[in-house]
């Protein structure tokens, strides 16, 4: 699936703009990824975001215009979501989800190298 450039260079700006330390994209879960302190914070799939919370947020979270559980190969990801643009639109819903992410980062568990 091809990313929405547009909405990559905002995730981008945002996180510069934040100055974000050790920041890398990659191309994962068929969109573009980015990366804080090698761990994957939020993704740009499609018009989407794709978003990495703490779980124990997720009943407030689900609650929030746009958002869609993260399903892939019938299985249900907890602690993740997808944005649909109509929960984004706003620079200050933009920023909830975009501080949501980083907010859980240094929490998060970085995945096996291998």
């Amino acid at each position: 699936m091809a990313f929405n450039e547009k909405l990559a260079t905002r995730v981008r700006n945002k996180l510069a703009k934040l100055n974000t330390p050790l920041v890398t994209e990659k191309k994962m879960f068929g969109g573009l990824a980015f990366l804080v302190n090698g761990k994957m914070c939020v993704n740009v799939s499609g018009d989407r975001l794709m978003c990495r919370f703490d779980v124990k947020d997720t009943e407030s979270v689900a609650a929030r215009a746009g958002y869609v559980p993260m399903e892939m190969n019938n299985r249900l990801y907890k602690g993740y979501c997808y944005v649909e643009p109509d929960g984004y639109k706003s620079s200050v819903d933009f920023d909830f989800w975009i501080t949501l992410c980083l907010d859980y980062n240094h929490k998060a568990k970085s995945s096996k190298k291998k």
